[in-house]
């Protein structure tokens, strides 16, 4: 051996981790990653709850081997809030069992303000003191700082806790996973599987209120903009309502759970939930359409306002389908012919052009030709041109007198579009895939992560965008959604909810291929990581039955609808 080189007997007690700002933390190898980061947790603001170490999402109870790189993980990540809000939930279950044993806790859906609604079942006069007692409760664990022990169990002996608990959707969902283990999280005698990390210890989870709301209570937790504190609650009765009847409408189907997804989709009756949930759509767009006939002589406009993937495009031209049916001419006014020339849009922080800004549409113009319209006067639309950025001069427009103007776009349900219209000559459909449909009773599915998935098929297949690319995209349209279309939901005469039970059996081997070709040592490879662990848990099922009219056509491809334009002028 030459002197160049040597011989280390064994590795250095100490190793390194270096943050991508340049701070080097020492510490003991082997010892946890919230050792490293206790010493500057206190000074950093959001809290941090994880860490990307060499390219890869870890916990803060995983051990530093060797030496790291590495990239913080706080609440006003994507990632750290759902580490927060998942052990909050977790905590939540935990004191849940503690003060109501013979009770039924189901993680519900989302609420806008920052929270997740709960239902509570087997449980008679539930209200404002237990409430009160689960919160006092949920703090008195935060204060003595119990600790999330991660265990890897083998596979049986999780079916067999659960069963022991009597966690039936929880069996169920197990009877199809491939892996033959599973990492349950335990704290004091409560042990559960959750689907993804966690932080250490309980005295993480400071954060968090509970409020009665109708049929049960709003787990409320901080927001991501700004983590310091928890917004008013506010009021959401028009969704809570449409979640509760797809919720009903689930458990009548036979399909609360994905694990009795699973079972239609291995005893070979897939066909009939696909028919049946087809056929949930049309009834609804049916409905809606009837609301919109009985109102004939006073509704002028229809507005359609909802975040990116749920199916607009499709739910617009199935309307129009039916009003024509009843013999109201529908009449597409195209919201984006409308913009402002772009050396007028409004600029963001950062210096670039906000294009979803309501303040980016030519609303003077868009009030003038809503108006013209609906007197019965021939109108000339503008045409925008998005190669040059400037509004053109479009085609001459003059409505019959059973026609309707319908206004798709994210601005829809927000008051400030039509300042010129009387809200009473206006009926707003506010739409979206609000899935019902979660892993078990702990374990929700987010709504957002289906929109996701059906924008990676559809963008892969009409776009020639790579699912990194759509990843890389998402966090500015879900920001872009919660300044323009959230705060608005509630504005709905009606909700459309585009969630069909059995879309992500049928997305899931389209959508994996893609999200296996995300590279690694990327933000968006650790997301696509968690979306493939998330699909684990779905058998896959193909296009076959899948309607050509379906709102799922709009993603997946073969739609009958895509050229349909026979009430566009």
């Amino acid at each position: 051996m030459t002197e160049d080189f040597y011989l280390a007997s064994k590795p250095r007690p100490d190793v390194e981790l270096t943050l991508d700002d340049g701070r080097v933390i020492t510490g003991k190898r082997g010892a946890k990653l919230e050792e490293f980061i206790k010493i500057i947790q206190e000074d950093q603001q959001p809290l941090i709850v994880g860490v990307v170490l060499n390219g890869s999402l870890r916990e803060l109870t995983f051990p530093l081997e060797q030496d790291g790189v590495a990239s913080l993980i706080t609440m006003a990540d994507a990632d750290g809030a759902r580490i927060y809000r998942r052990s909050l939930v977790f905590l939540l279950e935990v004191a849940f069992k503690q003060c109501f044993p013979e009770g039924l806790l189901t993680i519900d859906h989302s609420v806008s303000s920052g929270g997740y609604h709960c239902q509570i079942q087997n449980l008679k006069g539930f209200g404002q003191p237990e409430v009160e007692e689960l919160e006092q409760y949920m703090h008195k664990l935060v204060d003595d700082d119990i600790p999330f022990i991660r265990e890897t169990v083998p596979l049986q002996e999780a079916v067999e806790y659960f069963t022991a608990t009597g966690e039936l959707d929880k069996v169920d969902l197990l009877k199809y996973r491939k892996r033959p283990d599973l990492v349950l999280y335990r704290a004091n005698n409560t042990r559960d599987y959750h689907h993804g990390y966690m932080v250490p210890s309980s005295g993480y989870l400071k954060s968090f209120e509970l409020d009665l709301v109708e049929e049960g209570f709003v787990l409320r937790f901080p927001r991501r903009h700004n983590t310091k504190i928890i917004e008013p609650l506010g009021k959401f009765p028009t969704l809570l309502k449409t979640f509760r009847e797809y919720g009903d409408w689930l458990n009548k189907l036979g399909i609360p759970s994905v694990g009795a997804l699973n079972d239609a989709i291995q005893d070979g009756h897939i066909d009939e939930v696909i028919l049946v949930s087809e056929a949930l759509h049309e009834m609804q767009i049916s409905k809606i359409a009837d609301q919109i006939y009985e109102n004939r002589d006073r509704v002028s406009v229809i507005l359609i306002a909802g975040p990116s993937s749920s199916g607009k495009t499709t739910f617009s031209k199935r309307l129009g389908i039916q009003l024509v049916a009843r013999g109201i001419n529908p009449f597409a006014l195209e919201m984006d012919n409308f913009f402002v020339d772009r050396d007028k849009t409004p600029l963001l922080p950062d210096g670039s052009k906000d294009f979803e800004s309501l303040q980016a549409m030519d609303l003077d113009r868009l009030n003038n030709v809503v108006k013209a319209l609906i007197a019965g006067h021939e109108v000339h639309l503008p045409h925008y041109n998005f190669i040059s950025g400037l509004s053109e001069e479009g085609k001459i427009a003059r409505l019959n007198q059973d026609d309707i103007v319908i206004l798709e776009g994210i601005h829809g349900l927000n008051p400030n579009l039509l300042r010129d219209i009387d809200p009473s000559n206006t009926f707003r459909i506010y739409i979206s895939c609000l899935t019902q449909l979660n892993l078990d009773r702990h374990n929700r599915i987010s709504t957002t992560d289906t929109r996701m998935i059906r924008r990676i098929v559809r963008d892969a297949r009409d776009r020639g965008y790579s699912a990194s690319q759509t990843i890389a995209r998402w966090e500015n349209v879900r920001m872009g959604e919660k300044r323009q279309i959230f705060p608005y939901q509630e504005n709905a005469d009606v909700m459309f909810n585009s969630a069909l039970a059995y879309e992500i059996s049928t997305l899931k081997p389209l959508v994996e291929p893609l999200l296996r070709q995300v590279s690694f040592g990327t933000m968006e490879h650790i997301e696509a990581k968690r979306l493939l662990k998330f699909l684990e848990w779905f058998l896959p099922t193909t296009t076959e039955y899948v309607p050509d009219n379906s709102l799922l056509r709009e993603f997946i491809g073969g739609s009958i609808l895509t050229d349909f334009s026979m009430w566009q002028r």
